[in-house]
């Protein structure tokens, strides 16, 4: 094995090593298309019982949130919409599922986190209201049984737009 390493040119030797560093993040990117594929949501889900990989705001289901929001926004829901919508162009993230119908908006994208790209689900519902527009979000890991917080910090980065 020696003799054969050493006969390589140093651009191989640069370029081997590369590789074996990068193995894991390979393997992990390998596993994510096998085990994480896409999957359209098309209901509003609700975090499991005792999961930390998931955070969830409106419905009656609060999970996992830091702060406490209202889920009545003082927009329009044609204008929240169009806030999450910027958000999700700005960000260059997939939609998966977009439903709208008399005033009330459903979308299913995916946000991929910036090194590992594991892929997690947001499901956002937008329903008009007499005093703005009922809001409800979701926010879940593929994959893992903890998320680090990034959900539900997730979810205020959304709040905060759908109300700007």
């Amino acid at each position: 094995m020696r003799q054969w390493l050493g006969n390589l040119s140093t651009a191989a030797k640069v370029i081997l090593t590369c590789l074996l560093l990068l193995s894991p993040w390979l393997i992990v990117q390998i596993g994510i298309v096998i085990l994480a594929p896409d999957k359209e949501i098309t209901e509003m889900p609700s975090c499991p019982k005792d999961s930390g990989n998931c955070a969830h705001l409106g419905g009656g289901q609060d999970y996992r949130l830091v702060d406490e929001y209202s889920t009545i926004i003082n927009l329009t829901a044609e204008e929240s919409y169009q806030n999450l919508i910027n958000y999700i162009e700005d960000n260059d993230w997939e939609v998966l599922v977009k439903e709208s119908s008399n005033a009330s908006y459903y979308l299913h994208f995916v946000e991929i986190t910036q090194f590992w790209k594991f892929p997690d689900d947001v499901i956002v519902s937008i329903i008009d209201s007499d005093e703005g527009s009922l809001i409800e979000i979701h926010s879940e890991s593929r994959l893992g049984w903890g998320d680090i917080g990034v959900n539900s910090d997730r979810i205020d980065v959304i709040y905060s737009t759908l109300v700007s």
